[in-house]
């Protein structure tokens, strides 16, 4: 039994080469990283080949001189010694298994326990935590009560910027996910239609992603008269039925091979565009081009965010308060931010989507791909779907 669409081993391996180097500037012996699920759970992928899914708490510990040790959802006492090539988890060398549940109350420590267990067992004096604010309170404060000989310290920024630097690899499954996302997008124009019900239209588009290899992953967006906003929302209100004339405002942020996300959101009219519509996309788009003639090795993000609103306002537009640019990879939202309170510059082979936008209660424009931070800027787009309002 193997995962979809593995990363290879040789791309393993460099990954925990270069944890170890971070352990080895910072002088922790073991990482610890936690996760519940797959979208902003990152780490526990990055590390492992392999998510956690649906609310189940997942442990890693990362050893500097032993294979990694993973506590995750199974029965009491549940322990799976494995040799550290094992083909579905590489690198671990055991897996300790628990019922335990994020809504059961009684619970809540037993991860905590086994996680402490056997960080004693190695001996470790040092504990390198990523994302800390994350994790559940039961398990940092057990490391504290349990473990009062070692030292605990936050090391996320220094992993960070590691993680934030792909791989020749990773470029390769980039392009394979941004290919995949057009496609969906192409699937679902030629799908979509007066009649249907905005959750069917999502629906087909989620069918899609899953048969071309696609394991997790949103589709936001709901159908609206032209002249409202079609904004980005979720299932709970996609039941809208669409009518002629129509538009549909649509986010596609799906992982694709490797478990690398990327998003990708365009305009759909059922008919033609009104001109309000058009020329609020094409004031996107310069958006979208203006960032991107920013965005080059060494640049500051915060001076990109403040130059962007500084763009927006000089074009009579609203100033950007969301995040509307940012780091992606094995978490669909991972630095480098592009706002006021990143300090990671920008550096080549970093993964970027850059999504400028802005609702006048008319129209919610969006624009949305990705692009690679190269030696001289950014790349080509790596999406192939046409900039342009769809009227189809």
């Amino acid at each position: 039994m193997t995962t979809i669409s593995p990363v290879s081993n040789a791309e393993m391996a460099r990954r925990w080469d270069v944890a170890r180097q971070v352990m080895q500037k910072t002088g922790v012996d073991a990482i610890i990283m936690h996760a519940r699920e797959d979208w902003m759970g990152g780490y526990v992928r990055w590390f492992t080949d392999v998510p956690a899914l649906n609310g189940y708490p997942k442990t890693v510990i990362f050893y500097a001189d032993a294979p990694m040790t993973v506590v995750e959802m199974g029965a009491f006492g549940a322990v799976r010694d494995l040799a550290a090539t094992h083909a579905d988890l590489r690198g671990v060398g055991k897996v300790l298994g628990t019922p335990s549940f994020v809504s059961i109350l009684q619970s809540l420590d037993y991860d905590a326990e086994l996680t402490v267990e056997d960080l004693t067992k190695h001996g470790v004096k040092t504990i390198g935590l990523l994302a800390s604010a994350a994790m559940p309170h039961s398990l940092v404060k057990m490391l504290g009560d349990r473990l009062p000989q070692a030292t605990v310290k936050d090391i996320t920024d220094e992993m960070d910027h590691v993680k934030a630097i792909k791989s020749t690899e990773e470029v390769e499954l980039i392009k394979a996910t941004a290919a995949l996302q057009d496609q969906v997008f192409a699937e679902v124009c030629d799908f979509i239609h007066p009649g249907l019900n905005d959750r069917d239209v999502m629906a087909h588009a989620e069918a899609v992603g899953r048969r071309l290899g696609s394991d997790q992953g949103i589709f936001l967006g709901c159908s609206a008269k032209m002249g409202t906003p079609s904004r980005f929302m979720g299932r709970h209100f996609q039941d809208r039925e669409l009518a002629q004339g129509d538009h549909l405002s649509m986010l596609i942020e799906i992982n694709g091979p490797g478990g690398i996300y990327l998003e990708i959101a365009r305009t759909m009219v059922l008919g033609a565009a009104d001109d309000h519509l058009l020329q609020a996309f094409q004031n996107v788009l310069d958006a979208q081009d203006y960032s991107l003639s920013l965005m080059k090795p060494g640049a500051n993000p915060a001076e990109i965010f403040a130059k962007h609103n500084t763009w927006m306002a000089d074009h009579g537009l609203p100033e950007e308060t969301r995040l509307y640019a940012h780091g992606q990879g094995c978490e669909m939202v991972e630095r480098p931010l592009i706002r006021q309170d990143e300090t990671l510059p920008l550096a080549e082979g970093m993964l970027l989507a850059v999504h400028p936008g802005y609702d006048d209660g008319r129209v919610f424009a969006v624009i949305c791909d990705n692009y690679m931070i190269e030696a001289g800027g950014p790349s080509a787009c790596l999406h192939k779907t046409e900039k342009k309002i769809f009227e189809l």
